[in-house]
């Protein structure tokens, strides 16, 4: 009955969308057809993972109502929304964490430095607005359209206008950001529990080679004790470029590197491209010509394009058959010696026309054979089309196993498939700046899993700028060091002992704090709330915080300030520093500890092989006696906590009238084998731990020091004495690295 229910709204759905409507499809979520809607022209939507079902009448007190019009053959949706609301989101974005009075292209671009069309439009797109209300209720909006587009934020108006035809929007009404964050994965998808080594610490360059270089770099992390679980592979592996190859000189024995990585306790992930090197004889492309599985021009030839092969071709992600063949390939190449996949170029990015990606006219087949729609309709989705494939590829080579896709280009929808960083990022102090509101943008557009290359990929790192970089990103949700060819080395120990111990130690604190990021994790991969935060979630009520862009949160329990961010906007109450070193190397970022929580954190591990929660420091900081917090822990990679093969704890902490703090810990989930932990309490007070001694049970206890009143206050705080605008632009530093390459012959390949 239920089956013919919904089949009947979908019949009455069909033969109302010639007049503009508008339903409930959830309580509170509204959908808004134009009076024009085609069908074949948007669906099946790749954001959504259920097709959208109308349940009742969308109510005459709905408030936020999209209305449709044209302009200069354009279609054009406004939305008027409140004076005085803030706008975040908007996807991966260069530039201040309110979106207000801004304009995001909607056309995932191969964007070097940020430096074409002023960081408008970068490798992704997510045609998504959270909108957060002065009382602190939020809403999204979601213009379920995948052709090429952009968003204008005009005062209190919100205009999408889009290349495309009419397209439907939806609008979420919560009574916070996090619902409104909920209520989008509920629609879009949840991202999936990574492995645990995907978390830590990773080092890359472009490029790693040949594979001897590549175990220096292992044993160099390992002598010099720089914990860390992942290294790269850059295209200089392959045989001239060629994906799913190796070169036969310089890594000639994907395996036995492989083995030599595992027992180092450490992964590979590697590149992979999605330009197809179009030569006769290689494998890749003669498999994909005979099957008919490339992207066509208008006249049915296969649409070729110069990338670092030279002319490619470029499989037509948009069909199952070729995702499959993909798949197929990428778990032959997985088996030959690879832990993780990197989806790079897949814009896709094209060297030698002026758009720098295909023609907007080429044509992909889809779904369906007897459609050919255009790449101005699915050129932001190709690269989720890839990395869904990629990870489908890693499921087949490793059933058992929990894939690693990292990816640049994506869509809105795309945390389903892989994780992604911000691309091709410049080693300046604007970068590392803009890096914190970048994130934060991509975390408030439903991609919980992503983050910069630490140090800049561009031009050349110094030690200050390395140091700093290290010290305020390791809270990222994705840490890796990466660096372009041509430029200076900039792994942690190359500036000398001062700065390769404040890389150290910043590392240390990650892996101190595996057991609440990992939870933090979970947290997003069953709710989808994001892992890094804005400030304002503190205290949305607090309009100082809305535009708070260097100062971030961690989870709900930890906020992150920088040494290098002065002055900036601090939430009120009791917070409190977390002090984890004995010694202030006057880098580490403050880490201030939420009132009323207890963050569990766990000893120094070198790797997550080695990681272990048999014994746990609870960080405590009463609130009125009281605090509260959580722990979720499973095997770290595999999937049998689907099946309830994993465990949570909370943990809870009350004050006697002696001032004494007691914690009990309680297992509330999960079927998992646990052994009883040591436990000890970490009291924070006023920016001093006091500890416990070591327990083995459920119960622990210390005595407090005398009640604390104290409140963090920027103006108290030691900064770093940075003058920022006295730095090296970004400019200077282009025009430097280009002599630089002209000096010494190589060729600027960015």
């Amino acid at each position: 009955m239920k089956k013919f229910y919904v089949f009947s709204l979908l019949l009455c759905l069909s033969s109302l969308i010639n007049a503009q409507s508008s339903y409930l499809i959830d309580k509170n979520i509204a959908v808004f057809y134009p009076a024009d809607f085609q069908n074949e022209q948007h669906l099946p939507s790749p954001i959504f993972i259920n097709e959208l079902v109308p349940v009742a009448e969308l109510p005459s007190t709905w408030n936020i109502r999209p209305e449709y019009s044209s302009e200069n053959g354009k279609t054009v949706v406004t939305l008027k929304i409140g004076d005085n609301d803030d706008i975040y989101g908007t996807g991966e974005v260069y530039g201040d964490l309110r979106r207000n009075g801004k304009t995001v292209e909607f056309w995932n671009s191969d964007n070097y430095g940020y430096l074409k069309n002023g960081g408008k439009n970068l490798y992704q797109s997510h045609p998504w607005v959270l909108g957060v209300r002065p009382d602190g209720s939020a809403y999204g909006i979601i213009a379920d359209n995948t052709w090429k587009s952009k968003l204008e934020s005009i005062g209190n108006v919100l205009k999408f206008t889009s290349e495309g035809p009419a397209f439907r929007v939806v609008v979420i009404e919560r009574s916070s950001s996090e619902e409104v964050l909920e209520a989008l994965a509920s629609l879009s998808g949840h991202m999936e529990m990574p492995p645990i080594w995907a978390i830590g610490n990773q080092q890359c360059r472009y490029s790693y080679y040949p594979d001897s270089r590549v175990m220096q770099i292992v044993d160099s992390l390992r002598q010099e004790r720089i914990p860390c679980d992942v290294i790269w592979m850059d295209i200089d592996y392959m045989d001239k470029f060629k994906v799913f190859t190796y070169d036969p000189k310089t890594f000639s024995q994907p395996q036995k590197l492989q083995d030599f990585v595992h027992s180092k306790n450490m992964k590979t992930v590697y590149m992979i491209d999605p330009g197809i090197k179009a030569e006769d004889g290689y494998f890749v492309y003669d498999q994909g010509k005979a099957s008919n599985y490339f992207v066509k021009t208008p006249d049915g030839n296969n649409f070729t394009g110069r990338v670092w092969p030279g002319n490619c071709n470029f499989p037509d992600f948009t069909r199952h058959e070729v995702r499959t063949w993909w798949s197929n390939l990428t778990r032959d190449f997985m088996l030959k010696g690879a832990d993780g996949l990197w989806n790079d170029m897949n814009e896709p990015s094209v060297f030698d026309v002026p758009s720098g990606t295909m023609d907007e006219d080429a044509l992909h087949q889809g779904e369906n054979s007897d459609i050919h729609a255009s790449h101005l309709r699915l050129h932001n989705i190709y690269g989720m089309n890839m990395v869904r494939a990629s990870r489908e590829g890693s499921l087949l080579a490793f059933p058992d196993k929990r894939p690693f896709v990292l990816s640049r280009s994506n869509f809105l929808g795309g945390q389903r498939y892989g994780a992604t960083w911000t691309g091709d990022n410049m080693s300046c102090w604007e970068h590392l700046q803009m890096s914190i509101p970048m994130t934060l943008n991509l975390s408030l557009s439903g991609q919980p899993f992503n983050g910069p290359d630490l140090g800049g990929f561009g031009a050349d790192c110094d030690p200050e700028l390395l140091a700093h970089w290290y010290a305020t990103g390791v809270y990222f949700p994705f840490v890796r060091n990466h660096a372009a060819k041509g430029t200076n080395s900039q792994e942690p120990w190359v500036f000398g002992e001062r700065i390769e111990n404040i890389c150290r130690t910043a590392v240390n604190r990650r892996y101190v704090l595996l057991p609440y990021i990992y939870s933090l994790f979970r947290e997003a991969s069953v709710k989808g709330l994001p892992v890094m935060r804005p400030a304002y979630w503190s205290d949305p009520s607090d309009k100082n915080l809305r535009g708070e862009q260097r100062v971030y949160m961690l989870g709900s329990d930890l906020l992150i300030i920088p040494r290098w961010a002065k002055n900036p906007n601090l939430p009120k109450g009791d917070w409190d520093i977390v002090q984890f070193e004995e010694k202030d190397d006057m880098y580490q970022a403050f880490v201030a500890q939420r009132p009323g929580s207890i963050v569990p954190i766990a000893n120094l591990y070198q790797n997550t092989v080695e990681y272990k929660t048999d014994s746990l420091t609870l960080l405590v900081n009463t609130k009125d006696g009281l605090a509260e917090g959580w722990m979720y822990e499973d095997a770290g990679d595999g999937f049998a906590y689907r099946s309830g093969e994993y465990a949570e704890y909370t943990f809870s902490a009350s004050t006697d009238a002696k001032g004494v703090v007691s914690v009990s810990i309680e297992r509330t989930a999960g079927e998992m084998d646990s052994p009883e932990k040591m436990i000890r309490i970490a009291l924070v007070c006023d920016g001093k731990i006091t500890y416990s001694p070591w327990t083995r049970g459920n119960n622990v206890s210390i005595k407090s020091p005398k009640e604390k009143e104290y409140s963090i206050d920027a103006s108290k705080l030691k900064f770093s004495e940075i003058d920022i605008d006295a730095q090296p632009s970004l400019q200077k530093k282009l025009r430097e690295q280009t002599r630089k390459m002209e000096i010494t012959g190589q060729p600027f390949e960015w």
